[in-house]
């Protein structure tokens, strides 16, 4: 299917100039807040393989921060937001499970295309429809608390009867992982503050808090030793700790932050496994949640130009739940 046309012709059938749009950019590396702009510019066009969509709801994560002091260095300039929920309105070559007007969920190319998901209209290298009953908010939530958690999940080895421990459980990664491991038949501890912990003790988890004696506190909810355990909070010093409650042996640990500590004590890290993300699971996980039965918290919403605003509450460490960008102001 040919490309959709952006441009006009004006009353002398000459070809105007390219339409533009707004997008979230970064021209250097640095802090955030020091390199990344919001500015006008051309509307891109989808290559063989991708679609662009009319932006309705872009999930914002701290590894946007990091994207923006380098990590995977790539062509400048180049954007941020990877989750992108909204209508197809071009198609590239080769693509022909979707056609303009489909709502879809999915990842933004934030390595091929020049801008991603915190814009008016994205390019995306991969997308599945949205199901009946799911909001382009809670669409925009899920890709890659989906595919981070499952994938670790599956890495680690958690099998029904296992007993997790999911430390770091207040985060999206955290929260989603509780949620996969208790569907999978997993007995769930969770480690979680005050925000999540109700709803994640409603899903069937056992919950204790973080700090001071939480490794007796675990052994004590576990009641028999811990199979294996998940860390997916922010850097804390706290992997010894993990360690202790896996019986001491590291590499039934693995963190998806503390990459030095890992290193030093033997504990499995996501930089050292396998990197290639199954999106494959996400429809299942989408149907799930436009049926109730899965979640990702949204905790704020903004519109594009209030971007600024929802990076200073994620760097703050409080967001307490997704930020989401709304381009289209829904």
């Amino acid at each position: 299917m040919e490309n959709l046309d952006t441009s006009s012709k004006d009353g002398n059938n000459q070809t105007s100039s390219p339409a533009t749009m707004r997008a979230i950019r970064l021209h250097d590396y640095g802090e955030p807040a020091d390199v990344l702009r919001m500015e006008q510019v051309e509307i891109p066009s989808p290559g063989p393989g991708r679609i662009r969509v009319t932006v309705r709801a872009c999930g914002l994560n701290p590894v946007d921060w990091v994207l923006c002091k380098g990590l995977y260095p790539g062509k400048l300039p180049r954007g941020i937001g990877l989750e992108v929920s909204g209508i197809v309105e071009a198609v590239g070559e080769g693509v022909t499970d979707v056609v303009i007007g489909d709502a879809v969920l999915g990842s933004a190319d934030f390595v091929g295309a020049p801008s991603a998901g915190a814009a008016d209209r994205a390019i995306m290298d991969y997308w599945i429809r949205i199901p009946a009953g799911l909001e382009f908010v809670q669409a925009a939530a899920l890709p890659m608390a989906v595919t981070i958690a499952y994938n670790h999940l599956k890495a680690l080895g958690v099998k029904s009867g296992h007993t997790l421990l999911v430390h770091g459980a207040g985060t999206m990664m955290g929260f989603a992982a509780v949620q996969i491991a208790l569907m999978d038949g997993a007995n769930v501890i969770a480690t979680a503050g005050d925000t999540y912990a109700d709803r994640l003790r409603s899903m069937g988890a056992a919950v204790t808090s973080y700090g001071d004696g939480m490794v007796e506190r675990v052994t004590e909810l576990a009641r028999q030793p811990v199979d294996l355990v998940l860390d997916t909070a922010p850097v804390s010093g706290i992997l010894p700790d993990l360690i202790r409650i896996a019986g001491g042996d590291p590499r039934r640990v693995l963190t998806i932050s503390d990459f030095g500590a890992a290193a030093k004590l033997g504990v499995r890290a996501s930089s050292g496994e396998d990197q290639t993300l199954r999106y494959d699971v996400l429809s299942e996980f989408a149907q799930y949640a436009a049926d109730g039965k899965f979640t990702v918290p949204v905790a704020q919403t903004f519109a594009l130009e209030d971007w600024r605003r929802a990076l200073d509450i994620s760097q703050s460490g409080h967001a307490r739940g997704k930020l989401i960008l709304l381009p289209a102001g829904n």
